[in-house]
């Protein structure tokens, strides 16, 4: 990418705070004063809504967006099938899941000319696309920009970049994201990625239920976690381009195609909360003890999609974040732990202190409901012995995609060249330390 291209990146306008209601005008005077659909829209635009929830769904969880376009979104030729590529969607059916602890390497290079749609490779997920429930969880290696559009009505994109820098031109203009940041693309919301490095590397959570949100502080209080200012949506930018334009749409599970005649890119205002994000994952306030023991990882929850059982949810965005470890006689590292939930763990950068080796920026590990897990030998070996000062955990950037359901793997995920054969083995050699008194 173009040192321009970067500097232009660098240089985005946004509005800040998530959920807000927001407003945006390209051209002064395109947002209509007063009404949302005037009998004559301002400048000879088309008004349009975006429903990403319901209509009838509670104030505080609806999801809408109007739009204010050179023309409207249903000046299109017929969507026709085209190959999914390595895409997959819930129901997962074609293997059973699968109890046993993994973990992969990262995916490997790509042919060349590979976008960022045909380089997304499904690991597996959970719940059922048609059925708005549930996730799938998806790894990205891209090495050109795209010059097509995409959109997913499956579900909302959380873009989670390893390695390269994305410029996202999207419906309500344009994100800039960098490794250690993420990107939340709602349901039905076109765009296109281009490229800021010579290739990208990263994660997705397709998230097929609620909306993501801001979880509840409870008795941490009003402060803290992820800050609703943090989450930057983007001011309006238009492509007022006549010519063929191809636009890929996912639709329960598989994707379509139709060549428009012009970008559809091309809203000048809108206002709404229905709106793409973009969050730096280095600006979440952690929480964590100043005592002893640990407080459960639900802490470092950044978002959650919630589920028809509080507390529950369909998934759970969490990031291992920059922190100081101050507790009193206690192990440091995550504990040994059994979970009802299933864990899809990736590296950003650095290194997870959990984890001694094997775990590496790209790759990822899948720990499914009550499958036991927690510190390797070394790493337990050393906590287990270390002088207990405060330290400064700043060397490695993880997440997790936690999930109230066992996530099934698709065959090419099962049986992928960059799975780990013997990743059971780091727990080896833990080992009998008791002795009766």
């Amino acid at each position: 990418m173009s040192g321009d291209a970067r500097k232009t990146a660098e240089g985005l306008s946004y509005l800040t705070g998530f959920g807000n209601e927001h407003a945006s005008e390209a051209v002064p005077g395109a947002l209509p004063e007063g009404r949302n659909s005037p009998q004559r829209a301002p400048l000879g635009l088309y008004a349009e809504q975006l429903s990403g929830t319901a209509f009838t769904e509670p104030r505080a969880h609806n999801r809408r967006s109007w739009l204010y376009r050179i023309r409207p979104s249903a000046a299109h030729p017929a969507f026709t099938r085209t190959g999914n590529g390595a895409i997959r969607t819930a129901p997962f059916t074609e293997t059973v899941p699968d109890p046993n602890r993994l973990r992969w390497n990262p995916l490997p290079e790509p042919a060349a000319g590979t976008d960022f749609l045909a380089g997304l490779w499904t690991l597996g997920g959970n719940g059922d696309a048609t059925q708005r429930s549930g996730i799938a969880v998806h790894l990205y290696h891209a090495n050109s920009s795209m010059q097509r559009v995409f959109s997913d009505a499956d579900g909302e994109l959380l873009i989670v970049p390893e390695r390269g820098g994305l410029l996202l031109h999207t419906e309500f203009g344009r994100l800039h994201v960098e490794p250690a940041h993420v990107a939340l693309i709602p349901r039905g919301v076109r765009f296109r990625v281009e490229l800021l490095d010579e290739s990208a590397r990263g994660y997705v959570c397709e998230n097929y239920g609620a909306p993501f949100q801001l979880p509840d502080l409870g008795p941490i209080g009003a402060n803290g976690l992820a800050n609703a200012r943090d989450f930057r949506a983007p001011v309006a930018a238009y492509e007022d381009v006549e010519g063929p334009v191809e636009v890929v749409n996912k639709f329960c599970g598989n994707l379509w195609t139709a060549t428009y005649d012009h970008s559809p890119l091309d809203v000048v205002a809108w206002h709404g909360n229905h709106v793409p994000y973009v969050y730096d994952l280095r600006r979440f306030n952690v929480i964590g003890t100043i005592s002893y023991d640990h407080p459960d990882p639900s802490v470092f929850t950044v978002l959650t999609s919630p589920s028809d059982t509080p507390g529950l949810a369909g998934v759970d965005f969490v990031v291992f974040a920059p922190r100081w470890l101050v507790g009193e006689d206690t192990f440091r590292p995550p504990y040994f732990h059994r979970n009802v939930m299933s864990e899809y763990m990736g590296l950003i950068e650095g290194a997870y202190d959990a984890k001694a080796e094997g775990f590496v920026p790209g790759g990822g590990s899948l720990h499914n409901m009550m499958s036991a897990h927690g510190p390797d030998r070394e790493t337990f070996d050393r906590a287990s012995a270390a002088e207990l000062r405060p330290q400064k955990i700043d060397d490695g950037l993880a997440f997790m995609f936690e999930t109230r359901w066992p996530v099934t793997l698709t065959p090419q995920a099962a049986g992928a060249d960059q799975l780990q054969q013997r990743y059971d083995d780091v727990w080896q050699g833990l080992q009998r330390h008791f002795r009766a008194r």
